[in-house]
């Protein structure tokens, strides 16, 4: 799929999880909003099933990661459908909790390395 529309499908997802969790956006390299009492929240989202059938998955970025990991913050997660556009499931979790990351290349983009979480791990 074409990064635009993963884009517009995101700010989708984005929106929903700002309003459901009354967070602020807050624009920065390793979160996206605050909650209330001023922890960062990164969002992150992915479509249940790729184009070519393969399951949806979670980047997480290791630096982004560490830096969440440092000022106690919070993952929002959310999976969606992009036809129909349907959110399917959101899921609030500590940066603590998430599953074991294994980090390899393809980050390079970002100054970082990626792990990929499946949408199992999570919800």
């Amino acid at each position: 799929m074409p990064s635009h529309k993963s884009n517009k499908f995101g700010t989708a997802v984005e929106k929903r999880v700002v309003d459901k969790y009354r967070l602020e956006l807050s624009r920065s390299p390793w979160h996206d909003a605050l909650m209330q009492n001023g922890k960062p929240v990164e969002i992150k989202s992915t479509r249940l099933e790729h184009a070519d059938g393969e399951a949806g998955n979670f980047k997480i970025y290791e630096k982004y990661h560490r830096k969440l990991r440092r000022h106690d913050g919070y993952y929002v997660f959310g999976v969606y459908r992009p036809s129909p556009f349907k959110i399917l499931k959101l899921k609030r979790k500590h940066s603590s909790q998430l599953p074991r990351l294994s980090w390899h290349g393809g980050g390079s983009h970002r100054g970082t390395q990626q792990a990929k979480v499946s949408i199992g791990a999570i919800f």
